[in-house]
């Protein structure tokens, strides 16, 4: 682990050990647009999904009751991982968690639809974005999904005393080799304070390279 992964590794267990999972600002009591977005480019029957820096998010206690075959939540900090595992009780065993720094891991195996409303922003290292990228390239086969949510620019600059990067359409598009911008949407995410927050939602299809 490098040394900028150790350091997110650090910040992201401090954070899940000393706020709960409804007292963090990017907390949703219904992931409304995730969900209708998933529904809109997973596979009828079957599939797999992994949602990427799924943290404790209650997105997988929906998925679980959805047609998948294969579903993940990968997060770098077990800590997150731990509370979303004990809420979801014996249904937990129907998911895999993976404990991971995702500019690090080299497999993941395949996945025709990538979610991620927690990570992407975070990284304002272009190699850790081109890592990302890289990743997302290896999983997605030809005609698989991505879904990705960012702060849009007029979103905060900081997010859990991070900097963060914020993307309109085109910028998100540009940072995606090898996927196509099918759909994007906008939303305000009011936090449990009721601050609101700026997000922007790309669509991407994988395309053959």
């Amino acid at each position: 682990m490098n040394s900028n992964s150790s350091e997110r590794k650090s910040h992201w267990e401090g954070v899940y050990s000393n706020k709960s999972e409804a007292s963090v600002s990017w907390y949703q009591d219904e992931p409304t647009r995730s969900l209708e977005l998933i529904g809109e480019v997973a596979p009828v029957q079957g599939g797999r999904i992994i949602d990427v820096g799924g943290g404790a998010s209650v997105l997988v206690d929906r998925l679980i009751h959805l047609p998948f075959d294969r579903i993940a939540v990968l997060d770098i900090s077990e800590t997150a991982l731990g509370k979303a595992r004990s809420r979801l009780g014996e249904h937990a065993a129907r998911v895999e968690w993976l404990a991971a720094d995702v500019t690090e891991i080299r497999d993941l195996g395949a996945f025709d639809v990538w979610h991620d409303r927690a990570v992407f922003h975070f990284l304002t290292d272009p190699a850790d974005r081109n890592q990302y990228v890289a990743l997302a390239r290896r999983t997605v086969p030809e005609g698989g999904h991505l879904i990705i949510a960012t702060f849009a620019e007029s979103g905060p600059k900081k997010c859990s005393d991070l900097d963060v990067c914020r993307y309109n359409a085109d910028s998100l598009r540009a940072e995606f080799d090898g996927f196509s911008l099918v759909r994007h949407a906008a939303e305000t995410h009011t936090t449990p304070w009721g601050a609101p927050q700026a997000f922007i939602y790309g669509v991407f299809r994988r395309r053959l390279d």
